[in-house]
């Protein structure tokens, strides 16, 4: 259908008779367009504006009207009150002033003016100047402010949570020296530790080091080389019972590796000896002493075997060495403080605490970068 066109008017082209011939054009006229109250003419017509426009337009002049007689009373009141603050400030010159002061020169009153600038002009720099060397304090104060919360913070940790306080490596590394030299001579020492009866400062210390070096040195990264490796539980266990270990080069044979059970060419031949003993206390079981496990292994492996098992017995071994040095010692009917000072100052003084040291960081290290196998 067609589209309906709505509210339009009809004009026509000729007169409206019924008998005229002339053919009648039908035109639809346009709709007002709306125009605004600043741009409307007084030729528009007033029956075709909306009223509600006019009622909006109304409110808005006596909005405007009102806003504007607010502001030419407070423009009346603000220069009646300067005029009044003039004339009070005149009133009391003239009271103060003689009655023929003598005026100022254009010279003398450009001098005045200019040292008024001048004053004005050194104050700022003064300012600027205070803020330079203030914001220099400052920036010098920072990194001493920093330390000084740096260290009362770590100092409410150690106090605190004595658990949690920085250390250094070393420190703890001096620690565990000190705790088996002193197993050495009394060997329930240890047992004591774990078990909560000291409870004294050095001796949280030394247990401290001890979990320390089980939990952050030594165990994940076994943990990391166990589970990149393919090999068999049974393997790794035997591993971790024996404290010797010997590899050594054989000829190549192909067959299944006895520690990943895959074909490979295997040329080592481990040979696990030793006696087990106790993770924590280090005691020693003389239960099947001379037991000894002789595998044949793949390249890969055997690297893997001597990184871990260098790893996994550390700490054993270390003991040993140190219960060896109270043995040669000899010195007999003297306080176990006073030996354990002696000898953990000739370790020191002779570098062989460094050189364990060392060692516990190469063998770190030698985990950290072994490689996975192909």
């Amino acid at each position: 259908g067609k589209r309906k066109r709505l509210n339009s008017s009809v004009l026509y082209d000729s007169d409206e008779s019924e008998d005229s011939d002339i053919l009648v054009r039908k035109v639809f006229a346009k709709r007002h367009c709306i125009m605004d109250e600043d741009e409307s003419s007084e030729e528009q017509q007033p029956d075709k504006t909306c009223p509600t426009e006019n009622v909006s337009a109304n409110r808005k002049q006596k909005v405007l009207s009102k806003l504007r007689e607010l502001a030419r009373q407070r423009a009346t009141w603000k220069s009646c009150s300067s005029e009044n603050c003039e004339d009070s400030n005149a009133e009391a010159e003239i009271e103060e002033e003689p009655l023929c002061p003598s005026p100022l020169t254009p010279a003398e009153s450009s001098e005045t003016d200019s040292d008024s600038m001048k004053d004005f002009i050194v104050e700022e720099e003064e300012e600027d100047d205070d803020d330079d060397n203030t914001e220099a304090a400052k920036s010098e104060n920072q990194p001493q402010q920093k330390e000084l919360l740096n260290r009362s913070n770590s100092e409410l940790l150690a106090y605190y949570v004595p658990q949690l306080s920085r250390c250094d490596h070393y420190v703890h590394f001096q620690r565990i020296v000190k705790a088996f030299l002193i197993n050495a001579i009394d060997d329930t020492f240890l047992s004591s530790l774990y078990d909560g009866t000291r409870q004294k400062k050095y001796a949280q210390d030394m247990l401290l080091s001890l979990h320390y070096l089980d939990d952050r040195f030594i165990q994940p990264r076994l943990d990391n080389l166990i589970s990149r490796s393919r090999w068999k539980d049974r393997y790794k266990e035997r591993v971790d019972c024996y404290p010797d270990v010997r590899i050594v080069l054989k000829n190549p044979k192909f067959m299944s590796c006895q520690a990943c059970e895959l074909n490979r060419y295997c040329k080592f031949t481990v040979l696990l000896s030793g006696k087990l003993y106790n993770s924590r206390t280090l005691e020693m079981d003389d239960f099947m002493s001379d037991d000894k496990q002789v595998l044949k292994v793949g390249v890969v492996c055997a690297d893997r075997t001597r990184v871990y098992h260098n790893l996994k017995h550390f700490k054993y071994k270390l003991y040993v060495d140190c219960s060896s040095m109270t043995e040669l010692d000899g010195v007999e009917d003297e306080p176990v403080k006073d030996t354990v000072e002696r000898l953990f100052s000739h370790l020191e003084d002779s570098g062989w605490i460094q050189k364990r040291y060392d060692d516990l960081e190469d063998y770190m290290n030698d985990a950290d970068g072994f490689q996975e196998e192909k």
